[in-house]
């Protein structure tokens, strides 16, 4: 059973690789920007950034969503922006206090759930001549500096890997898909 969290700041990618990605394996997509609450969708459509509090609801609904996916026994693929390492600890463990759960693991030798985050990175200049020429999505492009000023790109020890956006959309999706494979 493999979950994979395909992660990035607005218009990197994500729905379109992860979708694409879902539909080459035959595994259950997930957007997580279907889930944002009527306010956090106002609020952006403001230009307006989330904040952690935003966020926090958000991000434990879709921690709910992978554990019904792993309890089932199903692979699956969630795009969620995921921009802080807090926020990609609460999507794998549901827990804010990260630090506390980890040693907790520790001392009990159990080793977490493991979701693969897949960064889709690329300079900012790039994502945002995307972001101007999409359409119909509540996220303006005014707001794709705070993201970047939010990110905390993953490191050791998370599990993940970066993908450059410099390349064809089918070129990163294969390439994500020979790692998941060589993985698992």
């Amino acid at each position: 059973m493999v979950l994979v969290v395909v992660m990035g700041v607005s218009g990197s990618g994500k729905s379109t690789v992860g979708s694409l990605l879902a539909d080459k394996l035959g595994w259950k997509f997930y957007d997580g920007d279907d889930y944002h609450p009527e306010e956090n969708r106002k609020k952006m459509a403001e230009g307006i950034p989330l904040n952690d509090q935003d966020r926090l609801p958000w991000l434990c609904h879709l921690h709910d969503i992978l554990m019904r996916e792993h309890a089932s026994g199903q692979n699956a693929i969630l795009v969620c922006s995921a921009l802080k390492k807090v926020y990609r600890c609460i999507l794998e463990n549901g827990k804010i206090d990260c630090q506390s759960l980890n040693n907790q693991q520790e001392e009990k030798g159990s080793a977490p759930r493991k979701i693969l985050f897949v960064h889709l990175a690329g300079p900012m200049g790039l994502i945002a001549s995307r972001l101007e020429k999409r359409s119909g999505h509540f996220m303006p492009p005014t707001l794709l500096q705070s993201q970047f000023d939010t990110l905390e790109p993953p490191c050791a020890p998370e599990n993940f890997i970066t993908v450059g956006l410099e390349k064809p959309v089918l070129e990163i999706v294969s390439e994500i898909e020979r790692h998941i494979r060589s993985l698992y």
